[in-house]
Order: C-alpha cells, then sequence, then structure tokens
C-alpha cells in the first residue's frame, strides 16, 4: 500500500479537499515529503488538460489513483437524485465525461455525494432506484475504457443513501457490474460501522479506493483512531492499493498533510 492525498484541481468550498490550487507546486511539495500518489478532485474534466496532468504527474512520479466528482454537487448541484430529470441526466452526463481523464490516468472513479439526497416529495425508493440506474449507465460506459467506479458510504448527517458498507454491498448487488465498488472512508466509518475492522473484512475485493481522516476529519492522528489496527486490517484483507488522505485543511492544508504522512509512514513501513 502507499500513501496519496487529495488536490483539488481547482478552487473549492468542500472543506475535506486538503489541497487546492497550484497543481505543479503541490504535486513538487507532496513528492518531496514523500508521498507516491495524489488523488486529484475534478469538478469539470473540460476545465483541465490531460496531457498537461500527464506531464506533471511523470515529472514528479506520483500516480493518481483516484479522480473525486463531489464537487459536481458542491459547486453545481448536479446528482442522481434530483426530482428534475435534466438535472440527473447532467449528473450522469458529467460522471460518463471522467472516464476519458480516469483511464488516461489509470485512476478509479468516485461516486460521493454526486449520488445526492433525498429531497422533498421523493421517496427512499424512488432516490435508490434513481441511484441504481445512473450507476449501470455509467459503470457500463466506464468499462468501455476499463474503467472502474467506487462509491463512498458516506454518513447519515449528510444524505440517506448509502450510509455503510452493508448497504454498499448490496447497492453493488443490484448495479450487478464487476467495474463497480466501494471507496470505504475512515472518518465515515467511524459514525457509521460498529467495527471499521470488521466492515473492511466484509467488503474485502470490493475496495476500490481507501480514505483516512481521523475521528474528528483532521489529519490522521488528529483525533482517536487507530490506524495501525485498521491498515493492517485493510492490508490482510488483500487491499494493494493507495490510501489517500482526505481531510479538513486545519490549521492549514500545509501542516496537515505533513502530520498526516508523519504519522502514517512509520504505520505503513511496519507493515510490508
Amino acid at each position: 500500500m502507499k500513501l496519496s492525498v487529495v488536490l483539488s484541481t481547482q478552487q473549492t468550498s468542500f472543506q475535506a479537499a486538503t489541497l487546492s490550487g497550484g497543481l505543479e507546486d503541490n504535486m513538487k511539495w507532496l513528492a518531496a515529503l514523500g508521498y507516491e500518489g495524489v488523488e486529484l478532485a475534478i469538478r469539470e474534466p473540460k476545465m483541465v488538460s490531460l496531457p498537461d496532468l500527464l506531464a506533471l504527474t511523470s515529472k514528479y512520479n506520483l500516480a493518481v489513483p483516484a479522480v473525486g466528482t463531489g464537487q459536481a454537487w458542491n459547486e453545481e448541484g448536479l446528482s442522481f437524485t434530483d426530482p428534475d430529470p435534466k438535472v440527473r441526466q447532467a449528473a450522469i452526463e458529467r460522471i460518463k465525461s471522467h472516464v476519458p481523464v480516469a483511464a488516461g490516468l489509470g485512476a478509479v472513479i468516485i461516486i460521493g455525494l454526486v449520488r445526492g439526497i433525498i429531497k422533498p416529495g421523493v421517496s427512499q425508493e424512488q432516490g435508490m432506484d434513481w441511484v441504481v440506474e445512473a450507476l449501470q449507465a455509467c459503470s457500463q460506459e466506464a468499462s468501455t475504457m476499463g474503467v472502474r467506479l467506487a462509491l463512498e458510504p458516506i454518513n447519515r448527517y449528510e444524505t440517506s443513501l448509502i450510509n455503510n458498507v452493508a448497504q454498499g454491498l448490496d447497492l453493488i448487488e443490484r448495479v450487478g457490474a464487476d467495474n463497480f465498488g466501494l471507496l470505504l472512508d475512515t472518518f465515515h466509518m467511524n459514525i457509521e460501522e460498529p467495527s471499521i475492522e470488521e466492515s473492511i473484512r466484509a467488503a474485502g475485493e470490493r475496495i476500490f479506493h481507501f480514505h483516512v481522516a481521523d475521528s474528528n476529519r483532521l489529519y490522521p492522528g488528529g483525533g482517536h483512531l487507530d490506524f495501525h489496527s485498521i491498515l493492517k486490517t485493510l492490508k490482510d484483507s488483500g487491499y494493494k492499493s493507495f490510501v489517500s488522505g482526505e481531510f479538513m485543511a486545519i490549521p492549514d492544508g500545509q501542516t496537515a498533510t505533513e502530520k498526516s504522512i508523519a504519522a502514517l509512514k512509520p504505520i505503513m513501513q511496519s507493515l510490508i
């Protein structure tokens, strides 16, 4: 397993986008700190240049394990569950537009809050049906270029649509696509899972990506989670990809990013 951290390609209001803007400066700095990857949050693929991203990641020897799509919800209100069918279709098309970029970068596409929330006049059942339909369409599009999608179970205070691993595994069955799996996030798991370790074991090979933040959404080491136990369980489950920091930029993004790798790198080395 290797370490990465979230870097937004545009300025964003999302508090857990640890770093944003200044792509080259940030990548150079992350590589110097010892990170081996950078997770890119991309609101609109048209606003980035794939050749430029490939040149930068190659220059600093950084992999891109995943691309985040949540800003389509945070900044534009696009979601799979909006009562307006035009908004739902726009959300699906936005995710599909990430496929060529993700394919070029060798990245997983993250499905976070772009799945939406249950708005007035929409039942939970209807919302879930829309989520399944959207994910089937997006997974089919992604499969044409060998790209995987990973939905993140998110805590109940942000959405009622897929809060935990058990619900995520049920959703995988409904979607029925081999390239659709889960992104597990320790912050959300601390709220929703009776045991983070047992839920990691249950998800097993369906874990396509992994986020770390401490119990209070600060950098690992800023709260009370046992990251040695969590990461050992993750490794023992067969996961071999990136552990990506997505935590609040407190006291600032740079300090939080430094504290995260200082806490996690010794753990990762002990698990080799």
